[in-house]
């Protein structure tokens, strides 16, 4: 009877350090939840086609079917890009990953939220890619809370650009979509191959 109880004690003891201790890059993530990120990631591809297709029906007011002008506006802007270092095939880790693709949601919904006034027309799907990208957010931030990590919470603020023009709030928009589908190709093949044992 003394045993069970010493080892009872022992364990209480450890349990919170246990806890605390980080996942290693060699666990996966359950199976199931590359359904929901699956459908979560094509309804912001589908915001975002919205919001491309109608920017460009503009394109020849405003000039942004100019690839070199467009290179020069984000040079200007100093639009920032997350990292995804830890999310490649060839270095992926998963806390690391996870923690990248969080701040790099984090960011992209207040990019998006920086392109607020570009059109009375866009603002509905704006809405909508903001509380998509917040979904994808929550569900990264809900994995992490089943490993017992808790995710880096970065701010964002500081380093947001500042439209001065309709413009440049264009032009960042056509840079700001274009960089978040880069980095959801890159999420979703990362998260794919996290789920596969």
């Amino acid at each position: 009877m003394k045993l069970p109880a010493l080892l009872l004690f022992w364990l209480s003891a450890f349990w919170p350090q246990l806890q605390a201790i980080p996942l290693d890059s060699s666990n996966h993530l359950p199976p199931s939840f590359l359904p929901q990120i699956q459908e979560q990631v094509r309804k912001i591809q589908n915001d975002i086609e919205g919001l491309q297709q109608r920017l460009v029906s503009q394109c020849a007011d405003y000039r942004l079917c100019h690839p070199e002008e467009l290179i020069l506006v984000g040079l200007y802007l100093g639009i920032p890009r997350p990292s995804v270092k830890n999310c490649y095939s060839q270095d992926l880790k998963l806390v690391a990953c996870l923690n990248q693709l969080h701040y790099g949601l984090q960011l992209y919904q207040g990019l998006v939220r920086a392109l607020e006034g570009i059109s009375p027309e866009l603002a509905p799907t704006l809405d909508t890619l903001q509380l998509d990208i917040g979904d994808f957010a929550a569900s990264i931030w809900q994995q992490m809370e089943d490993f017992q990590v808790a995710p880096e919470i970065v701010p964002t603020q500081g380093i947001l650009p500042t439209f001065r023009s309709s413009f440049y709030r264009r032009a960042g928009g056509v840079l700001i979509f274009s960089h978040l589908q880069s980095f959801l190709d890159v999420a979703y093949r990362a998260l794919r191959l996290l789920s596969q044992s």
